[in-house]
């Protein structure tokens, strides 16, 4: 799959810049109350590339958006309600934004091993890329928790604030900027573009 080192620490700034540095957020938060949960996303992650490893780039990709639109607090999961529109109807998730069904499985997963729903869907999106990129071969890396999810979603924000794959070098640049991203985060996290498979739309 090619190599995961010239972006890898760029992904570890990714989350640090989006997660903030809370003294709540912690790579240990659920090891007293539910020991048992990354082992089990590392296993339902695991069983998912292994049966399509174009998922471990899905995956991955599912963070991203999610991230880019006000944080990692998993809205991009959120379906449409009457308040509000789905993320998952933005151009830049519809019908290309995958994974959700595996999130699930990994949710159902984890609340059964728990006992009770402890760990929010954002923690589990944000260990489940680090995961993915592990199962297909590449480097691990520390990821902070304790996020708490969102009760909403915006399909008009996501639109605007995910990076468009018509965009110039200089309009990429300034959509990074404005999630506190740099030039090397822009060239390293495009990197994980490498994973997967994309849509060719345009000639």
């Amino acid at each position: 799959m090619g190599s995961y080192s010239f972006y890898i620490g760029a992904l570890i700034m990714f989350n640090l810049a989006f997660m903030g540095f809370s003294a709540s957020l912690n790579p240990y938060f659920y090891n007293k109350v539910c020991p048992q949960a990354l082992p089990t996303i590392k296993r339902v992650v695991g069983d998912a590339v292994k049966q399509e490893r174009r998922m471990g780039g899905s995956l991955l990709r599912l963070h991203f958006h999610d991230c880019f639109v006000n944080g990692c607090d998993a809205s991009i999961l959120l379906d449409s309600t009457s308040a509000f529109t789905s993320e998952k109807n933005a151009l830049p998730n519809a019908n290309s934004a995958r994974g959700f069904d595996v999130i699930d499985r990994i949710k159902s997963e984890v609340d059964r091993v728990c006992g009770r729903p402890v760990v929010s869907c954002a923690d589990i999106l944000a260990v489940a890329a680090r995961d993915s990129v592990v199962a297909l071969g590449g480097p691990t890396w520390e990821v902070r928790l304790g996020r708490r999810d969102s009760m909403a979603a915006s399909e008009t924000t996501a639109n605007n604030d995910i990076p468009s794959p018509f965009m110039d070098l200089p309009a990429l640049i300034n959509s990074f900027k404005q999630q506190g991203l740099n030039v090397k985060d822009l060239v390293a996290l495009s990197g994980g573009h490498t994973l997967g498979f994309s849509q060719c739309g345009t000639l």
